[in-house]
Order: C-alpha cells, then structure tokens, then sequence
C-alpha cells in the first residue's frame, strides 16, 4: 500500500505541473486578446455609414501622429488617438502624414483616414471665382492652382452635357456657359474632375436664380432669362460702385428701348479678349457681335459672371431719363440726359 501511495503522489505531482504551466499562460494569452479585440473595435469608424457625414480638418505641418490623433479624436473622426497613432506607427506611415485641410467622412474606419491622410487624395482646394471674371479668367485661376487642366475644361464647357434648363439650346462653344458659373467660393477635394467644378458652379447659380425667382423677375421686365443675365454681366463690368448698377442698368434699358447702339466700353474689351485699362477709337473698330459700338442691342450672351446684385439691377433698374454715362476718375459715373450733357461730361471727366 505504501509503495502505491508514493506513486499515485508522484503521479499527481506530474500531472499539476503541465496543469500550473496552462494557468500561466492562458492569462497573459487571454489579455493579448483582449488588447487585440479591443484594438479592433476602436478602429472600427466613429458613425455607422446611415448617420455618416463629412467633416473637414486641418492638419498642421510637421504634426506626429499622435497629434494628428487627437485633432481626429476632437473632430468625433476617430474613436482614440491613441490607437490611431499605435497603428500609423505599426504601419510605418508617422512621418508620411500630409499637411492641408480635409474632408473626412466620420463612417471610415481609422485605417482608411489613415491612408487618406498620407496619400493626401481627400485634401480640401478652395477657390473664389470674383464677381466679373470671364470663363477665360476662370479657367486661368483654376489651372494657376493646379486643379484643372486647360483644354479639358474648355472641352466640358463646350460640350459636356448639363441639365439645367437655363443653358439649354446654347451654342456648344467656348463661351456657352459665359456668364452662368456663379461667383462665389468654393471648396473641392483634390482630383476632381473639370466637369464636376463646372457643375458646381452651375448648380450655386441655379440655387440663387431659384431663390430670387428670377425667371419671373426677368419676364416681369420683359426679358428671357438669357437677356436679363447678358444685361447683368454689362453692369457688373461697368459699375464700380454698388449704388450705380441699377443706374447703369436703367442707362442700357433706355438705349435698348429706342434702338441706340448700347455703346458699352466692356464689350469691346470682351471682343478684344483682354481688359484694356483705356479704349481707343481703333478698339472700336474690332468686328465681333460683342461689339456693341457696332452692333446693335445686347451681345450674344454675357460677357462675365454676374453677382447677386448685378443680377437685381439688371431686372430692375432705376427709371430715369438718362442715355448716357461717363467714368470719373474716382470710378463713380456722370449720367446725362441729352448727348450735349454727355460730351460734356466727357470734357470734364476725360481729361
């Protein structure tokens, strides 16, 4: 019995070992598990992809990732910072963060900001189109900041297919959309094509014609809706000062109504292709339709893009008796009745 008893001992004590070894290792395996499950769930993305939205960001130069980290933590982009820099320093992507400013969506997981932040493809460009600017200065200040390319942005001005009603039956041209890109700013991420910027402004414009009603506000002053923005590019190439363009506006009227040559220096400087900072009795003589010193009534289409108030001014103009204007040297006008006052002016002021 006893030689029994030692060796059931023995065999019990060798048993418990493999048994003590299990515990010792099971209980680190099980917290790495939950340090990996964990890690997981927090790089899942912060919203669900119903409720997701963009939010726009900007990341400093020269920032680590953890202090990208938090500005992403902060913004409700990631769930931590923490493991967002862990990652991008397992990935080996620390140092390859892109400075600018982005449009993140809040239902990407931190792995996909991650690598939308180093390949830099989701990087915010803004642009302001001021009121005044030809299609032609539009397309310079959008291939200056390297967002488009030339020819294929006059190829979609001339010929890519827009739905909105108020270019339709337009001459497929270079200067079909003349006039009828908004002025305002916008903000656009890197690689977006021509025609998507195009349709941007096309639709900023249709959303302010569609507030100001101005369909109806052009037909009310006997206009098409083609005539009442044509009239408005002349006014805000004229007017200097915002008090004058329904002055300006009532001026073209007039002349419009008894069948006078317009006369409007900006249409010259439009035929010319170039903005003279003076006109010259040979400019006069250039022959195109836009020449209103030759031709008679509006261009064929405007001659720039409009603002609001130029846009009002055009469908309703103040009433008066005036024909003419000249510039004075302070960039206001001198408006006159009868040629007499007009040359008159034109001593005074021109001189």
């Amino acid at each position: 019995m006893g030689l029994n008893k030692g060796k059931l001992k023995e065999k019990n004590t060798a048993s418990g070992l493999p048994a003590k070894y299990k515990y010792y290792f099971l209980v680190p395996a099980s917290f790495f598990c939950l340090i990996i499950i964990s890690a997981m769930v927090l790089l899942l993305p912060v919203a669900p992809q119903s409720k997701a939205g963009d939010i726009v960001v900007t990341i400093p130069l020269q920032a680590s990732a953890g202090q990208v980290g938090k500005i992403l933590q902060k913004n409700k982009l990631v769930r931590s910072s923490l493991v967002f820099s862990l990652f991008a320093r397992w990935k080996g992507k620390d140092g390859q963060i892109k400075a600018g400013e982005y449009r993140l969506n809040n239902g990407l997981s931190t792995p996909e900001i991650l690598f939308d932040l180093v390949d830099g493809r989701s990087t915010v460009q803004t642009f302001t189109v001021p009121e005044g600017f030809t299609t032609a200065q539009i397309a310079d200040l959008l291939v200056d900041k390297g967002l488009i390319n030339r020819e294929r942005f006059y190829w979609a001005v001339a010929n890519e297919n827009y739905s909105y009603p108020f270019i339709q039956g337009l001459p497929k041209n270079e200067k079909r959309l003349e006039g009828y890109l908004f002025p305002d700013t916008y903000q656009i991420t890197r690689g977006s094509s021509e025609s998507s910027i195009i349709e941007l402004m096309l639709n900023r414009f249709e959303k302010e014609i569609d507030e100001l009603d101005y369909a109806t506000l052009a037909r009310e002053a006997g206009l098409t809706l083609h005539q009442a923005v044509t009239i408005a590019s002349l006014v805000e190439r004229e007017a200097k000062i915002e008090e004058e363009k329904p002055l300006i506006a009532g001026v073209i009227h007039n002349r419009l109504s008894c069948s006078m040559l317009l006369q409007v220096d900006a249409t010259v400087q439009y035929a010319l292709g170039a903005n003279k900072p003076k006109i010259y009795y040979k400019d006069l003589e250039v022959e195109s339709p836009y020449n209103t010193y030759r031709v008679q009534g509006l261009p064929p289409g405007p001659i720039a893009v409009p603002g609001k108030s130029s846009l009002l001014a055009a469908v309703q103009p103040v009433v008066t008796g005036d024909y003419y204007y000249v510039a004075r040297p302070d960039g206001s006008h001198a408006f006159a009745r009868t040629l007499a006052e007009h040359n008159a002016n034109k001593e005074r002021y021109l001189q």
